[in-house]
């Protein structure tokens, strides 16, 4: 039987906070706020896990999640490569509403799902948050919702949609922030060179991303792309609502979607 905890009651933010490290640690799911919407949240580090939150979403694993850290620090243990384009733009975003996709760290013992190599990044701005990550370490974590519902915006929608599915519930309020931008960054050179794309427009411009980058190419639209997809965080109201807003970064029917990073959830 899953237990919510009001982390707005001292008491219970200590037992609710103890009782989901215990249960992340057991492979457990357990429901958190973020800066965005409520996530669940799986041991990044745990293959059972991060498929028992799939699961609970109704999603297969063409459709892996992103991963949520504490610090830009950790960046470098998860990435192939810590260049100096990719902390420029954690420094001047994180904490905050951006999500960037890279390439993984190759000797990394995990299996998010079909990835192809990459894994998509963001440090939360919820305080809250950040000290779950900083003692559980990286965590997977989707919106708290089951496929095609409604992103969870408070505990108890996210409790009404996934149920006893999730060990812990922590109650942080009403979490209904800006969703996060997308970036492909894969193809963004150490230097500074390359190409950035865009994949949802969020919380960060592309003019402010351009500032960071100068030397960089931003677009704001996918490309074709023969690799497996990252499913990166969707922060918008509802599903349905990022398909029809933005097909080309979601699980569209068009000739382009087929071929394109998606952005779903």
């Amino acid at each position: 039987m899953s237990e919510v905890f009001d982390c707005s009651d001292g008491a219970q933010l200590l037992q609710g906070t103890r009782l989901a490290r215990q249960s992340l640690g057991r492979g457990e799911l357990i429901v958190m706020p973020t800066d965005t919407v409520y996530g669940v949240a799986a041991d990044a580090f745990s293959p059972e896990a991060v498929q028992r939150l799939l699961d609970a979403k109704g999603r297969g694993r063409q459709s892996p999640p992103p991963v949520l850290i504490p610090n830009v620090g950790t960046l470098a243990a998860l990435a192939a490569e810590a260049t100096e384009a990719l902390h420029n733009l954690a420094e001047a975003f994180w904490p905050g509403a951006l999500t960037i996709i890279t390439q993984a760290n190759p000797s990394l013992s995990w299996d998010l799902g079909e990835t192809g190599g990459t894994v998509a990044l963001r440090i939360p701005g919820n305080a809250f948050a950040r000290e779950l990550l900083q003692e559980t370490g990286p965590l997977a974590v989707s919106s708290a919702n089951r496929t095609g519902m409604p992103a969870a915006g408070s505990a108890q929608e996210a409790r009404e949609m996934l149920g006893d599915s999730i060990a812990v519930y922590l109650d942080g309020g009403e979490a209904r922030g800006e969703a996060s931008t997308i970036i492909d960054a894969t193809k963004l050179n150490g230097d500074g060179t390359g190409t950035v794309r865009v994949l949802r427009q969020g919380g960060v411009t592309v003019a402010e991303l351009q500032r960071v980058l100068p030397e960089a190419t931003v677009l704001e639209q996918p490309a074709p792309s023969a690799t497996p997809l990252v499913q990166a965080e969707a922060d918008a109201a509802t599903e349905a609502d990022a398909a029809t807003d933005a097909s080309a970064e979601t699980d569209g029917s068009s000739e382009t979607d087929a071929e394109a990073p998606r952005v779903s959830d």
